[in-house]
């Protein structure tokens, strides 16, 4: 079909096709869809876990950068009436309106939403953050990335691949692992191997924050140096200078030769709510 179509891999789309049948259904049953639900898949490629989605959601909507590949999908998923391809890159799209669409469409109010798909590895930790950050409200998101990728999202603090996307999505979701997938089923086949996950929105995080963004700041500044201690990598942020940041590893209980990589959500919560404090003024010492 591809032949057919003059279809010509991308390489900098970072194109690799599920290949296999049985994995799609995995995918499909990990992902928990039920009759009436709306599926929003990221990167349909040529269709084949587009194909066990629709065989269950009340609605599949694909969106697809490659304007290439619309031609093979209209092809492949010619008999499937509860099927919609937007040829969209999909940090670009706003998944919230076409959900909305599809609700007044359709007259469903009452299905959930579950956002799919096989995710290329170079916009992996742009497209999970992009749905979580603009709180898109889908129930789910099941996502099949590199292996290594998957392993820093559920890794536990004080291991090496523990980090920024890991404390990320631990504030926004529970992290269920659904399978591990062979680099074999894939075409062209890829270097790594893969894993699917599912991350289950919260409702409310674990933690309580005075501020997301102070709360995400101090994340992203503790492992943006992660080698040096808290003390250092956390000088500079809102200009506060290394006495200011000593108190405020002090008012927080941490050890200011701590790194990064040991602390904790609830800990990072507690740091940032104190930063907060001092951003204020009222704890200047």
């Amino acid at each position: 079909m591809a032949e057919k179509n003059n279809f010509r891999l991308s390489k900098r789309l970072g194109q690799n096709f599920l290949t296999d049948r049985n994995i799609a259904e995995k995918i499909v049953r990990g992902s928990r869809i039920e009759k009436g639900d709306l599926v929003i898949e990221i990167g349909p490629g040529m269709g084949a876990l587009t194909l066990a989605a629709a065989e269950i959601a009340g609605m599949v909507i694909g969106v697809e950068i490659d304007k290439s590949l619309i031609p093979i999908l209209e092809e492949t998923l010619s008999e499937c009436g509860n099927v919609k391809i937007i040829n969209d890159d999909i940090l670009k799209t706003d998944l919230n309106a076409l959900a909305a669409l599809y609700r007044e469409s359709s007259g469903n109010e009452n299905g959930g939403v579950k956002i799919i798909g096989n995710l290329p590895y170079y916009i992996t930790t742009p497209v999970i953050m992009k749905i979580l950050e603009e709180k898109i409200a889908a129930d789910s998101l099941t996502v099949m990335v590199q292996r290594e990728v998957a392993d820093r999202i559920k890794a536990p603090p004080g291991i090496k691949s523990y980090g920024a996307i890991s404390v990320a999505v631990n504030y926004y979701c529970e992290v269920e692992r659904i399978a591990d997938v062979s680099r074999e089923v894939f075409f062209p086949k890829p270097n790594v191997d893969s894993t699917v996950l599912r991350l289950d929105i919260r409702k409310r995080p674990p933690v309580s924050v005075a501020d997301e963004k102070v709360f995400f700041s101090c994340v992203r500044a503790g492992f943006g140096q992660r080698r040096k201690t808290l003390l250092n990598s956390l000088t500079g942020l809102y200009g506060f200078g290394k006495p200011e940041i000593a108190g405020i590893l002090d008012d927080s209980g941490i050890d200011p030769k701590r790194r990064a990589e040991t602390l904790n959500i609830f800990e990072f919560s507690v740091l940032a709510n104190n930063v907060q404090k001092w951003r204020g003024g009222s704890c200047v010492k």
